[in-house]
């Protein structure tokens, strides 16, 4: 997938553990280790938002873009 999540980085930086984050924002530890692991199908904005505010960083800071081989065919292109 060509989604990274990069949770687990910002709360290394942040000294902070996934318990604390998830009391925080108020979701389980469960979810937190999915999202962290990138097992999930999608994010609220609002989660994302108060993932934000928790770690005070951007979205873009947990999330990144990384192409792989099967994103080379543009749009609507069989690969």
């Amino acid at each position: 997938m060509p989604i990274v999540v990069n949770l687990d980085v910002m709360l290394a930086r942040r000294k902070m553990r996934s318990k604390e984050l998830a009391e925080r924002i108020g979701i389980t530890e469960q979810n937190v280790s999915l999202l962290k692991s990138g097992k999930v199908k999608g994010v609220r904005f609002d989660t994302l938002t108060r993932i934000c505010a928790v770690l005070d960083c951007q979205p873009g800071d947990i999330l990144e873009y990384r192409p792989g081989p099967e994103d080379d065919a543009a749009p609507g292109e069989d690969a």
